[in-house]
């Protein structure tokens, strides 16, 4: 089994700031739509529910009329459809993730007047990866989904399965140590250079448990194989989310 920890909504590039955590709850906010996006996307800000929250992330730059790259899309019935392409798909495929691997999504997020950290706000069990080069599902285009409204690469594809966000911002989901750097983490005991894409450099590893993540990438391989401990914990992160 495959774990993805996987980089996504706003940060310091994109968008200006770290998704915001609302009465206790981590509200991750898409990235906006650049210029190459903007035939791809449907959906504004203020179609989310999320003008104001994107506008004082943004500090102003951002507003409820701007569009927005809505991925991964979240559904009402548990489901997640995540895009993706170029050089990040390819690297999915390489590392040979596919159905059954599981998607664990992080971002940028801070309280009002808290310190910015990175947290999981989401999962996604991949049950189907499906390329979008002959077509898109009408499903998907009806949904609104941005890489079904156009390709974005030769290679892109929707992966789909269960997929819930996390109710609350729990310090169960924090990978950043307290008063750290975003980047400095609390990494899983089962975690050891060499089992994660990225992330080889022995200066990464740092005694007491902690791991300097990369400043850029967006889908970061672990294989978990058959090991009894990531697979623990996997089910406690997913419970988390889970969690009411």
């Amino acid at each position: 089994m495959k774990i993805v920890l996987s980089r996504k909504g706003f940060d310091t590039s994109a968008g200006g700031g770290p998704s915001p955590i609302v009465e206790g709850r981590p509200v991750s906010l898409p990235i906006p739509a650049g210029d190459r996006e903007r035939r791809t996307s449907a959906t504004t800000y203020g179609d989310l529910g999320l003008g104001d929250h994107a506008a004082r992330a943004s500090r102003g730059r951002i507003g409820a009329e701007d569009l927005c790259h809505h991925d991964p899309m979240f559904t009402d019935e548990g489901e997640c459809l995540f895009g993706q392409c170029g050089a990040a798909q390819t690297h999915l495929e390489r590392q040979g993730v596919g159905v059954g691997d599981v998607f664990v999504f992080f971002g940028l997020f801070a309280e009002s007047g808290g310190e910015p950290h990175h947290r999981i706000f989401g999962y996604l069990k991949v049950g189907e990866v499906i390329p979008l080069s002959g077509g898109a599902p009408a499903e998907f285009v009806d949904r609104g989904h941005p890489h079904a409204l156009a390709m974005h690469a030769r290679n892109d594809c929707i992966w789909r399965g269960e997929g819930y966000v996390a109710a609350r911002a729990s310090e169960a989901l924090r990978l950043t140590v307290p008063g750290g750097p975003p980047s400095l983490w609390r990494r899983p005991d089962w975690l050891r250079r060499g089992e994660v894409t990225y992330h080889d450099r022995a200066d990464r590893w740092i005694r007491g448990g902690r791991l300097r993540s990369v400043s850029r990438g967006q889908e970061f391989v672990a294989d978990a194989g058959r090991r009894k401990a990531p697979r623990e914990w996997l089910e406690a992160v997913i419970a988390e989310i889970r969690a009411s």
